[in-house]
Order: structure tokens, then sequence, then C-alpha cells
């Protein structure tokens, strides 16, 4: 007998996870769908609840009591904010991590980790970096993930956890703040540009690094997750792409919708952003599971200026 899908969420209100929650309701009904994090928004209408799941025992009571079918564990600690806490950062992205994947062992559930672009480094052919490559990240987050990576794999090919991966480029979105990321410039310029028309970019004006707009990003998890489990040929965590720019760029595709001028004042981000790709080859996800992606950078643009707008009231 099937089981009814009871689909968690954990880190359920960062970036990623409130525009996932909204997706999964068109697919599952509210009763189905659990949310955790340590913020709740006091307007939200679904089930959610307060949980550090850097607590073992009580994410796997939760996970037990809520009989989970299917979890996306978003719960991270940042590039930038990571090299601020290392050892959060290792704790907080790893040891919860191992703490789903021993209950998804113990109760066949699936489950969802996303990793990043930062498991790459210096070493890493910079250009259309492949599937396969040198993974050798020198901040922790970068290690963290290519641990998970590893650990991700290793449960796959012992227990036959069916674990899912992504490794997401710079995410894009208006609706939540940006989390402490290298690529946070490309969010924060869009409010400063209508709030001023002005703004200080803390990487160099020609640093260009993979990006997605949000929309693309959620529906290639849940693309993903909902694919054929023999289809997949990569259980580490797929590379995923849609465009690269680079500050100088963004700003001149802003420029055409309101007025900006950039400045630039590189920061302790820049080296971070120097070991990472600057355009990522996703042709096993595209292979695998039919992935593409709808917004190239004037949409994206677009619909960022839209949103923002939105925020602020403006027309």
């Amino acid at each position: 007998m099937t089981k009814t899908p009871r689909v968690l969420i954990t880190g359920a209100f960062g970036q990623i996870g409130s525009e996932l929650i909204t997706s999964l309701s068109h697919l599952y009904p509210p009763e189905q769908i659990f949310c955790l994090d340590l913020h709740i928004p006091p307007d939200f209408s679904g089930q959610a609840f307060k949980l550090d799941v850097s607590d073992s025992q009580q994410l796997a009571e939760f996970i037990r009591d809520h009989r989970i079918t299917e979890v996306f564990h978003l719960v991270s600690l940042l590039s930038a904010t990571g090299e601020a806490n290392p050892d959060l950062a290792w704790q907080l992205n790893l040891g919860s991590l191992k703490t789903v994947l021993d209950l998804a062992r113990e109760t066949k559930m699936k489950v969802f980790w996303p990793s990043s672009i930062a498991a790459f480094g210096p070493t890493t052919p910079r250009d259309q970096t492949p599937q396969h490559t040198i993974l050798e990240p020198q901040t922790m987050y970068g290690v963290t993930k290519v641990a998970g990576e590893l650990l991700c794999q290793y449960y796959f090919l012992k227990y036959g956890v069916d674990v899912r991966s992504l490794r997401y480029p710079g995410v894009l979105s208006w609706k939540t703040p940006p989390g402490g990321g290298t690529t946070d410039y490309a969010v924060a310029i869009f409010p400063a540009a209508l709030a001023t028309g002005k703004y200080t970019c803390f990487l160099k004006s020609d640093t260009t690094l993979p990006m997605i707009y949000i929309d693309d990003a959620v529906r290639a998890t849940v693309e993903l997750m909902q694919a054929d489990p023999a289809a997949l040929s990569v259980r580490t965590s797929y590379n995923l792409a849609a465009i690269s720019f680079s500050p100088r760029e963004l700003a001149a595709e802003i420029s055409r919708h309101v007025p900006l001028r950039l400045t630039y004042t590189p920061d302790h981000r820049q080296k971070i952003a120097d070991s990472w790709p600057r355009s990522i080859d996703d042709s096993c996800a595209r292979h695998d599971w039919g992935w593409r992606h709808t917004f190239d950078l004037p949409a994206l643009a677009e619909a960022m200026l839209t949103g923002f707008k939105s925020l602020y009231g403006q027309n």
C-alpha cells in the first residue's frame, strides 16, 4: 500500500523554503505539509513548528511522531556567515543532515538536501564546470557541502536511502532578505536601485558568477524530487545552472528600467567569489530529468524589480 505523502520542510521560512511551501501546496493538501524553523511568520496559516534541528533527539521525535515520508532539509549556514562561525557551520550543516539520513534509513523516507557551487574551489575548472570534477573548497561552507554530498551518496549506496540534491548557484528572490551569502549583492542591488539609485557592490565589477531566479530554483527542486529514481545517475548532487552575469552586467540591465549608479568596494567575499565557477555545465540534470531554466537576465531583472516595487507599494 502506498503511503499518504507527509512532507517536512526544515528551514521552512528561509529563501528557498518560503517559496517551496507555496509550490508544494499545489501538490499536497495543507494537512500533509509540515514546516520547521526557529522563526515562524506571524501571518503563516499552515502547519508550522518552532524546532532547532541541531537537537537531533527533538528532530527525530518530530519525524517519527508525524510519520514524515519526504523531507526537504534546507537548514544551512551560508558562505560568508559560515566563515564568521566555522564551528557552527560544521555542526549545523552536517550534524542535522546525518540525523535526517539516519532517520531516512529507518523510516524509508525520501530526502532532498541542498548543495551549492561553494562545493567547488580554486582548482575546479571555472568555465562550464563539469558534473564530475575537482572539489577542493576553501570555505567551511564549501567543506560542509562536499562532505554532505559524499554522505548522501554513501547512504544511497550503503543503505538504499533515496536522497537527492542540487548544487544551487546564487539564488535570487525578493520575498526574503539575503541570508549571508557571497551572491547577496545581486539581491541587495534591487531595493537600493529603487530607493536611492545608488549601490556599493562588495565584489569587483567583472566578477561573473552563476545565478538562478527563485522560481526556477524551486521548480528544479520539485522536479528532481518527482523524477523517476531509475533515471537518476547522480547521488552526490546535480549541477544546476541558469544564467551567469557580473555586477556590471546586472547593473546595466537594471539601468534599462531605473537609474542606477554602481560603485565597487570589494571585501572578504571577493576571495570566495574568485574561487567559484563562472559558468556551470548542468547537462546531466538536463539529460536525466529534463531540467530547463526559464528566466534569462532580462526576465530575472524585471521579475526582481516588479517584486520589490510591490513590497514598497510602488507602481
